[in-house]
């Protein structure tokens, strides 16, 4: 069994990765991830470059409901531009 990725980590990944980088955020296993992919059902956005399969960080961000920048006590009390 793979360690969890943490918040922090995730927020620290580059734009994309790879299709098992992604599933392991999701605890995905190899095998349903390639086939959720092969089969457009992957649950974000899947880029795909010849047999390459790129996920974007941000559509996984999104996905777990975390903010791409930690909550801090200023940014919750932050008053709209």
């Amino acid at each position: 069994m793979t360690t969890p990725i943490t918040v922090t980590q995730l927020r620290d990944l580059p734009a994309t990765v790879d299709l098992m980088t992604a599933a392991r955020v999701l605890g995905l296993g190899r095998t349903k991830a390639y086939e959720l992919a092969k089969h457009n059902q992957f649950p974000c956005r899947v880029i795909r470059i010849g047999d390459l399969y790129r996920i974007p960080t941000a559509g996984l961000l999104e996905l777990l409901g975390v903010p791409a920048e930690p909550v801090t006590e200023a940014t919750r009390n932050a008053r709209p531009a």
